[in-house]
C-alpha cells in the first residue's frame, strides 16, 4: 500500500467536504484508500488525465466533482477533491 500525501489544496477540499458533507467526505477517503491499494482499477471509474494533468489519474467522487491524484512507486499524492478538474 503506497503512503498518501494531501497537497494543501486537497486537505483545503476535504476539510470543506468534512464541514459540508460527511457522508461525501466519508465515500472520498474510502476512494483514497482504494487508490492507495490500487490506482489504476476500482470505484469511481479511474481514468488516466491528459494535457496539463498528464500523468495523474481521476476517480469520480460524484457526477460534479472528481478526485485528482499522481502515483508514485511508494506515495500516492492527492491534488483535489472537489469541483472537475483544476
Amino acid at each position: 500500500m503506497r503512503q498518501v500525501l494531501l497537497d494543501p489544496a486537497a486537505l483545503e477540499d476535504l476539510q470543506w467536504w468534512l464541514q459540508k458533507d460527511r457522508r461525501t467526505a466519508t465515500k472520498i477517503l474510502g476512494l483514497i484508500e482504494e487508490a492507495a491499494r490500487d490506482p489504476f482499477q476500482g470505484r469511481g471509474r479511474p481514468e488516466a488525465l491528459k494535457f496539463e494533468l498528464s500523468g495523474c489519474w481521476s476517480r469520480r467522487i460524484n457526477l460534479e466533482h472528481r478526485l485528482v491524484y499522481e502515483v508514485g512507486e511508494d506515495i500516492l499524492r492527492v491534488l483535489s477533491c472537489r469541483f472537475h478538474y483544476r
